[in-house]
């Protein structure tokens, strides 16, 4: 069973932008300070056109897989398919520490112990072993859960937001431009998520250019949380990480109605965990299609072996999260968009119209 295409707008629209509201919002406070949202702006219109390409290679109804073994054959497939899984799992290394700091820092009073986060691996291992199926239902119930979210900590948190800590625009110059663009590469790598599902959902008419529409609404909810965050927070807003989970706490009618916020928290990191799993689910996903043949069993050896290795090295660098986060937003920038730019493109060319419906 394939995914549909409404799916597919649902993870770009709704589900995309939640896997930015953790660290990220510090990051680009600590860069550009006001000027927080032109770094965003500068790296949408890039993503959402990575997204036209990679839907527009969809026509083609293959898998990625598929598509390389037709035009390089099955060993330069797999090579080029191995490289794409260990880009997914680089990625998706950051999304994991900023789970595992989220469920330290938020949802525990006292620091945990390090099996506290290996649940999450139990899921992700679950996740990467189940049909693609799943994963399309899985985004019908992320899209509400998200905009609930979303909705909620914005309706709660506007009315407090200073938005003229904003202004003037550019105040931080071209170097806290170019520095918050830098920083916020670590979390634009959307498109190359959408790889692992190509040959998995039908092509509809426009759906590449709808896609893009919709990974840009998406980015326009980012801007009105990012704008909100700064108005809350202003010039301490680069020390607040896990904003979300505190933006909404000087909201005056809580004190009538209660910590209703914590629906609207507990929301938005319910997608997050599906969200940070997805970069692994992927790269099981790419691995697994170098085998076809191989039978049902590989999936979930494939998740049981990746998952284990991703928990050993993040537990390996428990101590390390904020080098590694330097690492990721500083030396190493250009990593995830040079490989998302050229794996999107890459299927592109490779990918010709097969079918359309």
């Amino acid at each position: 069973m394939k995914l549909s295409s409404r799916q597919i707008l649902f993870f770009l629209a709704a589900v995309t932008p939640v896997g930015k509201l953790i660290l990220m919002p510090p990051q680009l406070a600590a860069a550009a300070r006001g000027d927080l949202l032109l770094p965003v702006l500068a790296q949408l219109p890039v993503q959402a056109a990575l997204v036209f390409c990679v839907l527009l290679a969809a026509r083609d109804g293959r898998t990625l897989h598929e598509m390389l073994a037709r035009r390089i054959g099955a060993w330069g497939a797999a090579a080029v398919s191995a490289a794409l899984a260990l880009f997914l799992l680089y990625a998706a290394f950051v999304p994991l520490i900023e789970q595992k700091l989220l469920v330290q820092s938020i949802f525990y009073d006292t620091l945990p112990s390090y099996v506290v986060f290996a649940p999450f691996f139990v899921l992700s291992a679950y996740l990467c072993s189940r049909p693609t199926a799943g994963t399309g239902r899985l985004f019908d119930v992320l899209a509400p859960l998200s905009l609930f979210g979303m909705a909620g900590i914005l309706l709660f948190s506007v009315g407090e937001a200073d938005f003229g800590a904003l202004l003037p625009v550019g105040a931080a110059g071209a170097g806290g431009f170019l520095q918050g663009a830098r920083r916020a590469c670590a979390w634009f790598y959307d498109a190359a998520l959408l790889l692992p599902l190509l040959g998995r959902f039908d092509y509809k008419k426009g759906l590449a250019a709808k896609g893009a529409a919709a990974y840009l609404a998406g980015g326009a909810v980012l801007l009105a949380f990012l704008a909100t965050f700064y108005g809350v927070f202003g010039d301490i807003a680069v020390i607040q990480v896990f904003a979300f989970a505190k933006m909404s706490h000087f909201f005056a009618g809580l004190t009538v109605l209660g910590r209703i916020d914590y629906l609207f928290i507990f929301s938005l990191a319910f997608v997050m965990i599906f969200y940070a799993a997805m970069p692994i689910q992927g790269a099981v996903q790419l691995a697994a299609d170098c085998l076809p043949q191989s039978g049902k069993w590989l999936p979930a050896l494939l998740s049981c072996a990746v998952n284990a290795a991703m928990l050993a090295l993040l537990y390996a660098f428990n101590f390390y999260s904020d080098r590694i986060i330097d690492l990721f937003t500083g030396r190493l920038f250009f990593l995830i968009p040079a490989a998302g730019a050229a794996s999107a493109l890459l299927v592109l060319l490779l990918g010709r119209r097969r079918r359309e419906s």
